[in-house]
């Protein structure tokens, strides 16, 4: 499979260096409401359910979405490792990751002024096994670092915007 990996993404790079629009992508989701604060993520052909831990009101069934955020995080940097580390050569024999986030309710519930409903902050450790030299692994830390593209939503200001739709439900006859 390792093979197939370098292949797929060294033609990718050739198609990008030719055509550099090519690489312009849009991703989507669809969510929806399901009970309580279970709801459902539509994703390409995948179903993802998200829930609330017990403490916040929900059934404990699935992951949160700042848990998600989190887990997106770590999960798009193993995967740049990965991706890097092929195109370049080097041998992986893991990589884990572990990403906590520090989050006060009281800005989601409203209940201290001037409190983030976001994370305060969010900190990760990587560990990496490899055989590969210290130069070789600094390298594919800077490039993963630099090119992960979770890890630069995460940190540099991008604007997001939305709008609500309004629509009265049907009265019960």
């Amino acid at each position: 499979m390792s093979n197939k990996l370098k292949e797929t993404l060294a033609n990718k790079i050739d198609q990008l260096k030719q055509n550099p629009e090519s690489g312009k992508l849009s991703f989507k989701t669809r969510t929806h409401l399901v009970n309580g604060v279970l709801t459902n993520a539509s994703i390409r052909k995948f179903n993802l359910n998200v829930d609330e831990p017990h403490e916040l009101g929900g059934s404990d069934i699935a992951p949160n979405p700042v848990e998600l955020v989190l887990a997106a995080l770590g999960t798009c940097q193993e995967i740049v490792y990965s991706a890097y580390a092929e195109v370049l050569g080097f041998k992986l024999d893991a990589v884990n990751i572990d990403v906590k986030g520090n989050l006060d309710l009281n800005g989601l519930f409203g209940t201290v002024e001037k409190t983030v409903p976001g994370f305060e902050e969010i900190e990760y450790e990587t560990e990496i096994i490899s055989n590969e030299s210290e130069e070789n692994i600094r390298q594919l830390i800077t490039l993963v670092e630099s090119h992960c593209p979770v890890l630069d939503t995460l940190t540099r200001p991008i604007p997001v915007s939305g709008k609500v739709k309004i629509r009265q439900s049907k009265a019960a006859a």
